[in-house]
């Protein structure tokens, strides 16, 4: 998980609950400031998992590539075979 997630998480939490006290004091400035935070922390938990779902999807490519070559190579030693049982 990327760091940026758990960042992004506790800005939103941390956000929300100023929001929320500012609200319930009436400080126009709180709520503001936790509405900003919220907001910060959701768009840097978006970014953290977009980063995520890149390193996801790069390790299958990897993965799948890595799986082709093996699958090749198998097949160049079943060419060999054959072509030696056949002299």
């Amino acid at each position: 998980m990327d760091k940026d997630r758990v960042v992004g998480t506790i800005n939103d939490v941390v956000g929300g609950a100023k929001r929320k006290v500012g609200n319930l004091t009436g400080d126009t400035r709180t709520q503001v400031e936790g509405a900003v935070q919220q907001v910060k922390g959701k768009v840097q938990n978006s970014w953290g998992q977009a980063k995520d779902a890149a390193r996801d999807a790069q390790a299958n490519v990897k993965a799948s590539h890595e799986a082709n070559l093996e699958a090749e190579r198998e097949n160049r030693k079943v060419v060999v075979v054959e072509d030696r049982n056949l002299i």
